[in-house]
């Protein structure tokens, strides 16, 4: 996340002078520098947990590849980003991560694999979990085929967002996954519906009961959906909703990142409770 100060660093990304503010990473460099970088566990409204290792950059002076989305610049660093070796780190990674799990939904992460090359095919893997969805509600569903491991939604459901800390990393290699305290149903467990989980999941490893229905059917069209920029009626905080529409229903509720009051989150009436909307009882 930027920290805003009165102080300016400048480095070199790719050849070229940028500054940001003192205290801001090398990604947040690599942005104003209008350079694309890669990322998968990192989030603008969360705290970087050098997961993923997607977006690590050649960094002069150092011996190994750094995560830019968590290092903080330094006054003259000179930073690469498309050297051969970032390249090739990229890939691997983005292989490992295509031949464990299930990455069909995770359009901007395929996207990045056709950019570098990947081929996780290159890789028989048979510890992929295949695991049963878990559906315990009509709110969301949990798909652990599709998890990376990001920790996203344990950020957001414990310090940087919920402070609920229903969920977090259960097992160990091949058998690691995010799980409630115990492994407990999730209406049993800490969760308090918020949502702010699926909203940071960037491979719908968590997403919308009404989106798994609708995919289900093979009646997901986000190119036919619209997005509509409101506030939530429930209370005064004003919170921003984005309700995403298809067939004139709504099919899922997002919040803007950037919004003062939201960053994002959102509550369970905020996330889920639009059904009343439709006017009907199988909303």
């Amino acid at each position: 996340m930027t920290t805003t100060t009165e102080t300016a660093v400048t480095i070199s990304v790719n050849g070229s002078d940028v500054s940001v503010a003192a205290g801001d990473t090398i990604l947040d460099a690599c942005t104003a520098a209008g350079v694309d970088t890669p990322t998968i566990c990192y989030g603008p409204t969360l705290t970087p947990v050098n997961a993923c290792r997607v977006c690590v950059v050649e960094l002069e002076g150092s011996r190994t590849l750094v995560p830019s989305c968590s290092r903080p610049v330094e006054e003259g660093m000179v930073v690469q980003t498309e050297t051969e070796r970032v390249n090739h780190s990229r890939k691997m990674v983005l292989e490992f991560l295509g031949s464990g799990v299930d990455l069909s939904q995770a359009e901007e992460i395929t996207g990045w694999m056709q950019q570098y090359g990947a081929q996780p095919e290159r890789y028989d893997n048979p510890e992929r979990m295949n695991e049963e969805v878990k559906i315990q509600d009509d709110l969301y569903v949990r798909d652990y085929d599709k998890c990376v491991l990001c920790y996203k939604c344990v950020e957001a459901c414990g310090d940087d967002a919920q402070h609920t800390y229903a969920i977090s990393v259960s097992g160990r290699g091949f058998g690691a996954r995010i799980a409630t305290e115990f492994d407990v149903s999730l209406p049993d467990s800490a969760c308090v519906y918020c949502g702010n989980c699926v909203a940071v999941c960037p491979t719908n490893a968590l997403q919308f009961k009404t989106e798994f229905d609708l995919r289900k059917m093979e009646n997901w069209r986000p190119e036919d959906q619209s997005v509509t920029t409101t506030v939530c009626s429930y209370c005064g905080v004003g919170c921003n909703l984005e309700l995403h529409t298809q067939d004139e229903r709504i099919v899922k509720v997002t919040s803007p990142d950037d919004h003062s009051v939201t960053w994002g989150n959102l509550c369970i009436k905020g996330r889920f409770g639009w059904q009343y909307v439709h006017g009907d009882s199988d909303g």
